[in-house]
Order: C-alpha cells, then structure tokens, then sequence
C-alpha cells in the first residue's frame, strides 16, 4: 500500500501513536483529546515539572478534566516525557509550543524552530507532522519543512506535513478543543486528507480543509487580528464617549439590539492572552518583507497598547475627584487574569495597570482568587489573600480589571471610598454613587 493508504488504515483502526509537543494550554488539552479517542498518546515538553505532573496524573490545565487526565495515565494511553528520542515511535507529532514577541515587538519562532529540529533527528517514514502554534504565513512550509528534510526524508513523500491552527478559548463552557471545528491546511492533498482524516478520528467537530499550510497561518491571523480591530475600535469609542459624557457601555447594549450587520465588542484595560495582543504583530512584521503596511491593523494596536496607562490616568482622576493623589494611595486591583473565571495571566493588561500603578507611587495590591501569585519582568507578585468589607473599606481606590463572578461586588460597593470598573463587571450593582466605569 502507498503510504497515504498505509497511514488512513492506522487511524481507522487506531493504530497510530500521537505525539504533542508543548504540553501547555494548547498542548495537553490536545492531548487528552487524542487519548480519549482510542490513540496511545506521548506528551513532549522540555519542562520536567510538567512530564512529572502528567505521569503523576496531576492537572495544572484549567480545560482539563482531572479525573479524566488521571484515568488516561493510569490505563496507559498518555505518558508524558522531555526524551525527544521517542519520537521514533510516533506517527503523528502536533507541535502545540508558544510563539511570543521578542524585545523589539517581532516574531520569536525559536521554540517553533528547536521543536522541530528535534523532531527531525528521530523522524522516521510515515510521520505526520502539523503545527498548531499561531505564526506568520510561510512558516510550515518556509521553515518547518526545510528543517524537517535534513533527516534524509522528503516532504510529501516520506513523511506529510501540515498547519491546523489551535482554537483554544480558555473557560468557555461551551466550546472545547473537542468540538470547536478545525482548519487544516498541508502540503500537497494526500497529505491534507491524512491530517484531515486523524483530526476527524479525535474531535466532534467540523474539519474544513483548506489549500495549503498558509491558507489556514492566515486564517488564524484574520480572525484574531478581526477581534483585535474590534476591540480597538471599542476602547476608543469608549475613551470619546467619556468625554461626552455619554455611556459606552449603553450605547453598545443599544446598538447589539440590531439583528444583522453588528457584533458587539467592549473595551477594558487591555488585551490579553497569548493571540489576540501578539497576532497583529506577526502580521505586520511578515507584511513588511512585502512591502505592505498594515495601516488599520497598526492604528488598531496603538489604541489597544495604550489602554492600561489610560486606565491608570483614569484612575488619577478618580482620586483627585476624592482629593487624593496617586501618589501615595492605596490601590486595590481586583483580577489580574485576562479574562473571566480563568486562572491565565499570558499578557494580562491587568499586569500592566498594577506596574503603571506601582511606578507612579501608589501603593498597589491585588486580589484574583484564581491567581495568588504571578510573575512579570522576573519579579513575583503575592497578591491578598481575601476580601471583606474591612479589607476594601481600607483602600482609596478599587480597580476592577477583570469581571470574575465569583466576586461579592455589592459587598465592594458598599465597603469601597471609590470603584474604577474598566470591565463594567459591577453593571447588575444598584447604588452607584461611588462606582466610575470606563
């Protein structure tokens, strides 16, 4: 048989062994997945804090179900390790590692690249290989396979070689990597329909297959460069109808009345997460070598950077209204992940807004039930551990930065000598005369 058939009969009988390279909020999710589904999977993660934690059966992913990571472990299908060499043993090796920005705001695709030369030195015929990471387009195939063919075997006909980007939204109850439909793009057709196939062998989901490995790298950057836009668009609304007055967010509640040609986006202190903030810049970077500007896209993120000084002026206001200075006030930033009811922290705006706060002489805490501690710049931050009426009633200022709904926001409103509310989380609080929104 042609190794196109060779490999459709494995997964139609589960024979293949999956490999996940980067066992983080992509990675292990992905993982399980693959594991549920009949597949005997190996975790690679060059952490052995991680290896440890997924031989021990232990979860540190909030999308994961323990019982379920537990389960797995103990019956043999997932096992975790940092030995690179047994990727000798895989069939299907998906690459779930971070790409970042470096200092000068570009692409850091050296975990993409050490990954993959990894895998090259014990690659064996029959290999499929897929890059989830978001990156720019040209990545699969201008670096990836080049890297990839120095272990002797080609492209397409030794081994197939694809992109099918992650969709990961972390603590959305309804969408799971399980069943958010999936993009899969790869070099040549054969190769498409095999990764297509293996996909469709694990997730309840669509599988829409697209042309080719940049296809679907661009797919991923207009979808998280659309938010981005968005968003923007959101946070500046919201700073003009400040000063007009005017209330953003019941303008925003008036317009999503409309059942066709608008989605509603809001503004807060920041973006944050590992795509939305980082795509943009992936995009305008690769532009350049065409010598294309992305002049929306650009301007877009320029409102976005901005937001947490803007909210720390803001702040400024807020107190000087109370006839205190910053600095010198006791600031209370209430969550510091991303999002809501989420324990990831990946480029939190909300950070941000607490070193803006800290630099210009406040003295700022925080509280996120979710997060006790995180670290930035190679510093640690230990946030409070609880609040009560005391504890807020002792602050000048409480800054919400993120809208969990595990907070007694009444209790905030009744204890607080002023509430800065960037993300509207205290819209349902009746008495307002101490709360400003942004």
């Amino acid at each position: 048989m042609s190794m196109k058939e060779t490999l459709l009969k494995k997964i139609e009988n589960k024979e293949i062994t999956v490999g996940v390279v980067g066992l983080g909020y992509v990675g292990l999710p992905l993982a399980v997945e693959k594991a549920k589904a009949g597949f005997k999977t190996i975790g690679f993660d060059v952490q052995q804090e991680k290896v440890d934690l997924i031989n021990q059966g232990k979860n540190y992913i909030g999308d994961v179900v323990d019982n379920d990571l537990q389960e797995l472990v103990a019956n043999g299908m997932l096992r975790a390790t940092a030995d690179f060499s047994e990727v000798c043993d895989v069939d299907f090796i998906a690459i779930c590692v971070p790409t970042p920005l470096d200092d000068h705001q570009q692409p850091d695709i050296s975990y993409v690249k050490s990954s993959t030369e990894a895998i090259a030195k014990y690659m064996t015929k029959g290999t499929m290989v897929t890059l989830e990471s978001t990156t720019y387009p040209g990545t699969t195939e201008e670096l990836m396979k080049p890297i990839l063919e120095t272990s002797g075997l080609k492209c397409g006909e030794d081994f197939y070689l694809g992109f099918s980007p992650e969709r990961i939204d972390p603590g959305n109850k309804q969408f799971k990597t399980k069943n958010t439909p999936k993009v899969v793009g790869a070099i040549g057709k054969d190769a498409r329909e095999v990764i297509a196939a293996m996909y469709r062998a694990v997730l309840d989901s669509d599988i829409y297959e697209v042309s080719s490995p940049a296809i679907a790298e661009m797919e991923k950057i207009l979808e998280n460069t659309y938010r981005n836009i968005n968003i923007g668009l959101a946070n500046e609304m919201a700073i003009l109808c400040n000063k007009m007055g005017i209330d953003y967010w019941e303008v925003v509640d008036a317009a999503k009345t409309k059942p066709y040609g608008f989605q509603a986006f809001y503004p807060g202190p920041g973006l944050g997460g590992h795509c939305i903030p980082l795509d943009p810049y992936y995009l305008s970077w690769k532009a350049r070598e065409y010598g294309f500007h992305t002049s929306m896209i650009e301007a877009s993120m320029m409102v976005n950077d901005k937001m947490p000084e803007y909210c720390v002026d803001r702040a400024a206001e807020v107190l000087n209204r109370h006839k205190k200075a910053l600095n010198g006030s006791k600031v209370l930033v209430v969550g510091v992940a991303y999002k809501n009811d989420i324990d990831d922290y990946r480029e939190s705006p909300a950070i941000d807004v607490i070193e803006i706060l800290k630099s210009r002489g406040a003295e700022t805490e925080f509280y996120d039930s979710y997060i006790p501690s995180f670290r930035s710049h190679g510093k640690t931050y230990t946030g409070i551990e609880k609040i009560d009426p005391a504890i807020i009633a002792s602050y000048d200022l409480i800054v919400i930065t993120a809208a969990h709904t595990n907070v007694d926001y009444d209790m905030i409103q009744q204890n607080a000598k002023a509430i800065f509310d960037t993300k509207n989380a205290m819209k349902a609080v009746v008495n307002r005369e101490n709360i400003e929104v942004l």
